[in-house]
Parts: structure tokens; C-alpha cells; sequence
């Protein structure tokens, strides 16, 4: 920048403008804005690897729904020892059940599709993996279902039928899990997807202002010449001198700048006041929270006042973000790989042991035991429990 203004002060002989239009004001429009592709390689490196607000946002919701136990029930009854429960306590030699479940949720919340992969050997299902949405592709049959999907890594691709792991089960290779889509059958929509203009302007705001610091906490500007006639050659070269030595650099941030023989100082270029930098900032933190779910109070957002407290807000994480994952997750795993095992088999939430609502939970079970009118059998049933001894 401060080349280009140097050169622009650069004495030129004199010359004649043949138009009849005298003087000109010219109106300079900027660019027009670039936005990052809306695929999973895209939303993955600007959202979750460049954007604190995306990443945090993503990592509270799936850690908090892989910690939610899952309870196995054939129809009322809770089973507590069963091959299933194994299988998803430890899926696979490098993972354990919380490892992949919130692989599954991360994916699902970046690309709005997830993968896992069954791998059967004597004649039941052994391991469970994640695989990553960037590698798969569907291929949809005549009917237009996916009849086999494309794992493709290192230019090599392997294409998985979903033909039936074990005999007389329907069990499919591959599960896959897709958020809702209006504009796609077969694939899913990224919650990243809906904020992506926020999640530029978020990270185009910290670019620009480390881009502000680098350059001495200044915006760019130039030296006008109110004298009469041009500059020397002499005197552009010392002032140009002058210039890189003295004030170009971290090391001379700060510096004041003395100026003589008509030389006046032009900034170029909007203030972050002008620009209400904080403000546009923050707006597009709340719009990144608020397309992912998670109340902005969480992620330390400032002027947002919609909750009274932070137990309040982590409530309605839970109950409007993270429980309806954990549920949609469940019921697929369940119809998945229930038949494996003889069918009838659901896998449901432990809300008891989610620890955040506890208030609401302890308020349901006073309201409930001072109602009088019901029976101890009626009693469990109201919060969840099936008769006593089963």
C-alpha cells in the first residue's frame, strides 16, 4: 500500500486533457463478495477449523449428546446385559461408544449426513465405524433409493452394495443418517450450510482485523501534497526514505509522523467505528448459534439477554438441540441393527442420567408423588418406569 502511494506522488511531466467534460468525480464500487462453497470440504475448514464460535457450538452439542446413555428395551422391559449394548460400548479396537456416537453427531452437524459402517464375521455384527460423509457418495438404484454407496480415498474408490450383512436379517452395510433436505433426496442438509454468509463475515471481520494490527493498528492512508507544483525527484526519494524506515513495520507502531512542506495525511478506508465492526460481529456470532442450536449465552456472545440465567439456557440446549439428535440417532441405530438380533428391540435415552435436567426431572417427581389419586403403578408409568420387579 504504501508503495503504491510513493509512486502515485512520484513527480510526471505535465500534460493536456483534451476533454470537454472538466472535472470528474469518480464513483469506485467495491468487488463483489466471495463466499465460501457450500460443500463439506468448505463448511469443514471455514466453519469447524476456522470459526471459534462453529467449532465450540458443534463440539457442545456432540459431546454433550454422546454422553447421553442409551437404554435397550424390548417393548417395556429394560435390558441390562445384551450383545448390542457390547457392541456399542466398544464398536471397534480404536473407539469406544462415546468416541463414535459423537463422530456421528459432528458429522451430521458439518455436513447434515453421517455414515457408520457394520462389519459382520461369523455370523453376527463385530464392529461399528464412522466414516466420513467428504469420501461417500450414493448410488441410487432404478428405483431411486440407494442401492450401494462409493468410498472413495486416494483416487481409489470401493463401492459397498447394500446387500444384507448376516443371512435371514436385513441388515445393510452401511447406516445413513441425513438431517432434513428440501432441495435433495438423498443427501442432507449441513445446519453449517444455513450460516455460512454469517461464518464468512465472522471469519472476514477476524482476518480484517489482524490485517489492522499488522499494520500498526492503523488503517491504510495517504500523504497528499498541498504545495505548489510536484514533488522532486530528490524530494520523493528522501520521503520515501523516510517513510519505510521510520514507519513501516511492527517495530515502529505507534510512531508519530511529522509533517512538512505541505504534506498532509489522508486515511483511507472505514474505521471499525464506521464500519460498527463489533456490532456486525456479534450479529453474525448469534446467526452461527442460532443456525446450529445453541443459545449464544453458552458460547459467551455479548447483548443477548433471551434467557434468564445460564441453567435456563442450558436447558433449552438440551431439550431443543441436543435430546431431539440423540433420539433421531437412536431410533436409526435401533431399526438398523435391531434385526441382527431378533428384531423388537429399541434403543432409548437415559434421561435420569442427564444431569442437566435434574431440576426438571426432581419437579416431576414431587409433582407426582403428591398426587394422591394415582396408584404406585400409575406413578412410574407418569415418569417412565415400568412396573415394579420388571
Amino acid at each position: 500500500m504504501l508503495a503504491s502511494v510513493l509512486n502515485a506522488l512520484r513527480p510526471r511531466p505535465a500534460e493536456a486533457k483534451a476533454s470537454r467534460t472538466a472535472a470528474l468525480v469518480a464513483l469506485l464500487t467495491t468487488g463483489r463478495a466471495r463466499w465460501t462453497p457450500r460443500d463439506y470440504a468448505g463448511l469443514a475448514r471455514e466453519g469447524f477449523a476456522r470459526n471459534a464460535v462453529a467449532y465450540r457450538a458443534v463440539r457442545l452439542i456432540a459431546e454433550a449428546a454422546a454422553s447421553v446413555p442409551l437404554l435397550l428395551m424390548d417393548g417395556p422391559r429394560e435390558i441390562d446385559a445384551h450383545p448390542l449394548l457390547d457392541l456399542l460400548a466398544r464398536p471397534n479396537p480404536r473407539a469406544v461408544g462415546a468416541d463414535l456416537l459423537e463422530a456421528v453427531y459432528g458429522h451430521l452437524l458439518v455436513a447434515g449426513n453421517a455414515y457408520v459402517e457394520a462389519v459382520a464375521a461369523g455370523g453376527a455384527v463385530r464392529e461399528l465405524h464412522a466414516l466420513r460423509p467428504d469420501r461417500m457418495r450414493v448410488v441410487p438404484g432404478p428405483s431411486g433409493w440407494p442401492e450401494a454407496f462409493d468410498y472413495t480415498l486416494d483416487g481409489r474408490t470401493l463401492r459397498i452394495p447394500q446387500d444384507s450383512l448376516l443371512p435371514g436379517a436385513e441388515v445393510p452395510p452401511i447406516l445413513h443418517l441425513a438431517l432434513f433436505n428440501p432441495l435433495d433426496d438423498l443427501y442432507g442438509f449441513a445446519p453449517l450450510e444455513a450460516a455460512a454468509q454469517a461464518l464468512d463475515l465472522h471469519n472476514a471481520a477476524g482476518a480484517w482485523n489482524k490485517a489492522l494490527l499488522d499494520n500498526a493498528a492503523r488503517p491504510s492512508g495517504a500523504l497528499i501534497y498541498g504545495g505548489t507544483g510536484s514533488l522532486s525527484e530528490d524530494q520523493f526519494e528522501r520521503l520515501k526514505g523516510e517513510l519505510e524506515a521510520s514507519f513501516q513495520g511492527a517495530a515502529n507502531a505507534g510512531r508519530p509522523m511529522l509533517l512538512e512542506g505541505g504534506l498532509d495525511w489522508k486515511p483511507l478506508g472505514l474505521s471499525p467505528k464506521d464500519m460498527d465492526f463489533e456490532a456486525a460481529r456479534d450479529g453474525a456470532a448469534r446467526e452461527i448459534a442460532l443456525a446450529l442450536g445453541v443459545p449464544p449465552m453458552l458460547l459467551g456472545i455479548p447483548g443477548d439477554n433471551t434467557y434468564a440465567n445460564y441453567a435456563e439456557a442450558n436447558r433449552v440446549l438440551w431439550r431443543q438441540s441436543v435430546l431431539p439428535l440423540v433420539k433421531r440417532v437412536a431410533a436409526a441405530l435401533s431399526a438398523w441393527l435391531a434385526p441382527a438380533y431378533g428384531g423388537g428391540l429399541a434403543l432409548v435415552p437415559d434421561l435420569d442420567q442427564v444431569e442437566a435436567l435434574a431440576a426438571e426431572r426432581t419437579e416431576l417427581w414431587s409433582r407426582i408423588g403428591a398426587a394422591g389419586f394415582l396408584s404406585d403403578a400409575e406413578k412410574r408409568a407418569a415418569v417412565g418406569y415400568g412396573p415394579a420387579g420388571s
